[in-house]
């Protein structure tokens, strides 16, 4: 219990504890991992899982990879990192989930975990005397039950017994409608030491946004990892379900995480994208230079489905499909919100809700990165609404993990061995998508074609 933060502290409210999970988050961004009596458990214990568990698809699938010894399935090492540990609400006895750091048997970090992914980021920054600051905006659905594939995905009933309309952004009302959800939400992100900024209604029905405190990036991923599971559970505790798809819905507009992105001086906490009277610093234009040039090239991690890319449009819907950059222009990919000279930030509004945090976050920091290193300018400052570019976005995720692998400069930045099984991993469901014939297809096609 002396190894338990605060809040966790707290919540348990010195009940005894039954349960602890300790878990990963894996290739897709979900929670794997191992469950325990809490008498088993020990901080300073080390636990195992296969190496295998990120040669898997979104689907299940192995993946079969140019890995010598690959289905040796050795194991990994996981030791609890107890700064995450945080209670699970929605368990019936007391439990608590602890994120675990994840080595080779040898000492060294698992090059393929996300979490070393972004942490290999944030190493290349300190070695600079630089911190990233970090924002993220978690948008999400929803939903009636689903559990017929086959059939569109519904809007549920709201208090008034009516499904939500769409387009009523930012709506208190809307919000209202589902006023139980969001009270589970709250209650269980305050049991977890979770802080919330503020939630609203986006475009869609059924659709919310919430909107996270600004900090150290490895936290926040941390925090968006367990929020996704948290708002899950909310759901389902009162009858509906959640879903992070980047479009769930034809007709409505899909889900991002925008995030908003810093730099501060490690040391002084100033903040490196402003000079002493308030202007922009050149470090500033090159992360968005580095930004415009590298993301491009890594648009698999902000975009890793087939359905990610019906998200992204040219026709607005607070979806931008390219990557030029403004002030206060939300039909840019790159928006710079208006804000005094400290708090001078780039949000990227690319990167949909379907990502891996710890992914898109380190793709998004690793761009700039090489902006701020290389000297990179951007383009001039976009005018007026942007709906066509000559430098748009790829356009599905076949031309997306084609750039991706010929990308030598970025992937040294992420670590080539990350690369090379993340790109066989998107490329095999790619392919097993491609083999799904669609409700579409057999509506028009079957006697039409």
């Amino acid at each position: 219990m002396d190894h338990l933060p605060k809040a966790t502290k707290a919540a348990l409210n010195n009940r005894g504890l039954d349960e602890v999970e300790c878990i990963i988050p894996d290739t897709v961004g979900t929670s794997r991992g191992k469950a325990m009596p809490a008498y088993k458990f020990n901080p300073d214990d080390t636990f195992f899982l296969p190496v295998s568990l990120f040669y898997q698809t979104v689907s299940g699938g192995y993946v079969d990879m140019d890995i010598e010894g690959q289905w040796l399935e050795k194991d990994v090492v996981l030791r609890p990192d107890m700064s995450t540990a945080t209670v699970v609400p929605w368990a019936d006895d007391p439990t608590i989930q602890v994120i675990c750091d994840m080595s080779n048997r040898d000492g060294d970090p698992l090059a393929i975990a996300p979490r070393n992914v972004l942490r290999r980021v944030l190493d290349l920054y300190a070695q600079k005397g630089w911190k990233p600051i970090v924002a993220p905006e978690l948008e999400f659905y929803l939903t009636k039950p689903h559990t017929d594939a086959n059939e569109p995905i519904e809007p549920p009933l709201g208090r008034t017994g009516r499904v939500g309309l769409g387009a009523q952004v930012y709506s208190m009302s809307a919000v209202d409608e589902y006023g139980p959800v969001i009270d589970t939400i709250y209650d269980f992100a305050e049991s977890q030491g979770l802080e919330i900024d503020t939630v609203i209604q986006e475009g869609g029905p059924g659709q919310i946004e919430i909107n996270l405190m600004h900090g150290d990036p490895l936290r926040l991923a941390d925090q968006v990892f367990y929020f996704k599971r948290t708002i899950r559970e909310a759901a389902l505790k009162n009858g509906i379900f959640a879903t992070f798809m980047a479009k769930p819905m034809r007709d409505y507009p899909g889900s991002a995480m925008h995030v908003h992105q810093s730099i501060v001086h490690a040391e002084t906490g100033e903040n490196i994208f402003s000079n002493a009277d308030g202007s922009p610093t050149d470090l500033f234009y090159h992360f968005i230079g580095g930004t415009q040039k590298h993301l491009l090239d890594v648009v698999p991690l902000v975009a890793p489905y087939v359905n990610s890319y019906r998200r992204i449009t040219v026709d607005g819907q607070s979806a931008p499909s390219n990557l030029e950059w403004a002030t206060d222009n939300r039909t840019t990919g790159l928006r710079i919100p208006v804000s005094d000279p400290v708090a001078r930030r780039v949000e990227n509004r690319v990167i949909g809700m379907d990502c891996n945090p710890y992914l898109a976050i380190a793709a998004s920091l690793a761009c700039g990165y090489l902006g701020m290193i290389n000297g990179i300018d951007p383009r001039p400052a976009a005018q007026k609404e942007v709906w066509e570019t000559d430098y748009p976005l790829p356009a599905g995720l076949g031309a997306a993990l084609a750039r991706f692998q010929a990308a030598a400069e970025i992937r040294e930045v992420l670590g080539e061995e990350f690369c090379s099984v993340y790109h066989d991993i998107k490329v095999a469901e790619n392919e097993e998508y491609q083999r799904e014939i669609s409700p579409w297809e057999r509506q028009h096609l079957l006697l039409n074609a």
